[in-house]
């Protein structure tokens, strides 16, 4: 799987005006709430519509842009990015080469910004932390990226929907120079929900010395 680069904020200064471009599954479950299991390569660019209330009841009005992954060498990259106030670097926790590849796209970021008056916040977003159990890319080499880089951490879940809200909700505000305490971040913590797997009603059969082992499976 690709890496991508993707989520660009960029606002108007008025009450409710910020873009953001993000990775398909990450867009969909902030703007849309939901998460398909199927992953589909977007071609061009897709975008959603997402209002949120920061401290001080300011209304923000998100425009979050699904950048293609192909994009990155395409003649459009420059007019995604360009005028942008903040970039997320979203990579698979699960993936080193996803964490690799953000390198070329920072380099793709830097390269439309230099010469801008206003330089984006960036943030990298480590997605897929629902399967901690397998990430490859180690924590401290992500928390070194962003210190050399001077970039804002987070880690989420687009398919349980844990911190999606609250990494928006921190970059908009990041950007409007609101400062968010513990009390509202931890109130932007989404719920995380198990599935509830159903097994078959009929009675087990006891044996006279049953195994001392058993097996719990968690998704």
């Amino acid at each position: 799987m690709q890496s991508f680069m993707r989520s660009v904020v960029k606002s108007s200064f008025r009450t409710d005006g910020v873009i953001c471009i993000a990775e398909t599954s990450l867009a969909t479950r902030f703007a849309q709430e939901t998460f398909g299991k199927q992953y589909k390569q977007t071609i061009g660019l897709d975008f959603y519509l997402k209002r949120i209330i920061l401290p001080g009841n300011l209304n923000v009005t998100l425009q979050v842009w699904d950048v293609g992954g192909q994009t990155i060498g395409g003649k459009m990259l420059d007019k995604y990015i360009y005028g942008a106030q903040g970039i997320l670097l979203v990579y698979d926790i699960t993936n080193c080469q996803s964490f690799e590849n953000l390198e070329d796209w920072y380099n793709a970021v830097k390269k439309v910004t230099e010469e801008s008056e206003m330089q984006p916040l960036v943030a990298l977003v480590g997605n897929k932390i629902d399967l901690e159990h397998m990430r490859t890319v180690k924590v401290d080499k992500h928390q070194r990226f962003c210190q050399e880089n001077n970039f804002s951490s987070h880690f989420v879940s687009a398919k349980t929907g844990d911190s999606v809200f609250l990494c928006f909700q921190r970059i908009a505000a990041d950007i409007l120079g609101i400062k968010l305490n513990k009390a509202e971040m931890e109130q932007s913590q989404r719920v995380v929900k198990a599935d509830i797997v159903n097994y078959s009603q009929e009675p087990v059969t006891r044996s006279v010395n049953p195994p001392r082992s058993s097996m719990c499976a968690v998704q």
